[in-house]
């Protein structure tokens, strides 16, 4: 233990003279100076035209629609890029002749993998996916250019680690998760594009796409694991135990989830509501925006989003405005005076709700008799609507202002709370109050 810290220091001295030698001889020899010169040269004389080029491209192209449309997509970073790489390629060309090159070919070979690379995933819709892909592509295509990809590899390929039968090793489980990462960007790449073409389709039924697009997303993303944990060279029976574990595990920890999902699943396929319904759930009205796995979106009508899980939509009672049809009929009481014209009252009442856009005529507005109140006659009008999604009760408080105005305009009285007081024994109460008391004088 005592010997060990100065084999370290000794080592460390062995790598720091070797690390100098070779920075010596490839960096410090002028032609490699040169070489150096050349690239930093190259780079602020690539960002200085890189501006230039932008204004030029924005002034000659600026009205035409295609380039509009992907100017956003070509940052001046990659103007500045390519631009350099022209400048090294052109400085290679001259060096090379001359007294040979060792730098500009490896400056060469990595600016344009990233260039190819920067391009390439340009056509990924995150941003945070897409720096992570040019990062991690770029990082070995550097290390292979480099020379130190191989040598890295075996070094990775070598620690195994037992697994079952077989063994895995690093460089089977990087493999795996990189081929993992990838394949789960194309399911999930290829499941949206599906649900687009589906929402395309005029005669299937909404919950039927929402449906076909999560079992085809589902489907996709078990396949990108599968062939994952096959490429990192893991034997799936040796998983068999540990997945039934992991699979009681998640039955008795995620009951709500699981219930949610199946609920899910349950609703997309007996179509009780669908995306684009109007509904009514525990005092939330409003309409279905999304069915997603765990929960189903629904939006007020003041634009309040609430993400309602799936099960409470089974075991809930809940109120479809637009199950079967479109229709919904709306009920406003009425009460007038008994003094007021009762025929008149009705047929203003049809008027003022046959004056509301949104009011059908056809079922025509119908005004019904309900009773005879302590304080006035009870009518109740009945009227029917076709579009839910855009409001019930604004409906109902367009015709009410307009039976308002019309009541108040054919003096139609709109009753109010009256009461008769009695009060017995008056006349004697106020008798007793005027007599006076006699005066007696005191005969003491």
């Amino acid at each position: 233990m005592p010997d060990l810290l100065p084999k370290l220091i000794a080592r460390l001295n062995v790598w720091g003279t070797e690390a100098w030698q070779w920075f010596q001889d490839n960096v410090l020899e002028p032609e490699r100076l040169i070489e150096l010169g050349i690239i930093i040269v190259a780079y602020f004389l690539a960002r200085l035209a890189s501006g230039f080029i932008m204004k030029g491209l924005d002034m000659a192209l600026g009205d035409f629609a295609p380039w509009r449309r992907i100017q956003p997509r070509i940052p001046q970073s990659r103007i500045t890029a390519i631009v350099a790489l022209i400048l090294l390629w052109s400085g290679r060309l001259i060096m090379e002749p001359l007294a040979g090159v060792y730098i500009l070919p490896l400056a060469t070979s990595l600016l344009t993998a990233w260039i190819i690379i920067s391009i390439a995933t340009g056509f990924i819709a995150s941003r945070e996916l897409a720096r992570m892909m040019s990062v991690a592509v770029w990082s070995l295509a550097a290390l292979n250019i480099l020379g130190v990809l191989t040598p890295i590899i075996n070094v990775r390929d070598g620690a195994a680690l037992p697994l079952g039968d077989s063994q895995v090793s690093v460089l089977d489980i990087i493999t795996g998760l990189l081929t993992a990462g990838l394949l789960i960007w194309g399911a999930l790449a290829l499941a949206a594009i599906l649900d687009r073409h589906l929402r395309d389709f005029p005669n299937m039924p909404a919950s039927a796409a929402v449906l076909v697009g999560k079992t085809a997303r589902f489907a996709l993303l078990a396949l990108a694991v599968l062939i994952a944990l096959n490429t990192s060279g893991i034997d799936l029976t040796a998983l068999a135990v540990f997945g039934g574990a992991l699979g009681v595990g998640i039955g008795f920890g995620l009951q709500k989830v699981v219930g949610n999902f199946i609920s899910g699943v349950i609703l997309l396929m007996d179509r009780s509501i669908k995306p684009g319904d109007v509904i009514e759930i525990n005092e939330t009205y409003g309409r279905i925006n999304k069915m997603a796995a765990r929960y189903t979106s629904v939006i007020t009508r003041d634009g309040t989003e609430f993400l309602i899980p799936n099960e409470d939509m089974i075991t809930q009672p809940v109120v479809n405005w637009s199950h079967s049809n479109l229709l919904v009929r709306r009920k406003i009481p009425v009460q007038i005076s008994y003094g007021s014209d009762l025929e008149k009252a009705m047929a203003l009442m049809v008027e003022a709700s046959l004056e509301v856009p949104r009011v059908l005529k056809t079922p025509e507005p119908r005004p019904l008799l309900k009773g005879f109140g302590s304080d006035g006659v009870d009518i109740e009008l009945r009227m029917w609507i076709r579009d839910p999604e855009n409001g019930v009760s604004n409906v109902a408080s367009d015709v009410m202002m307009l039976i308002w105005t019309k009541f108040h305009d054919n003096n139609i009285e709109f009753p109010f709370p009256q009461r008769d007081v009695h009060i017995t024994g008056l006349e004697k109460a106020l008798a007793l109050s005027q007599q006076k008391p006699s005066a007696e004088p005191d005969q003491s």
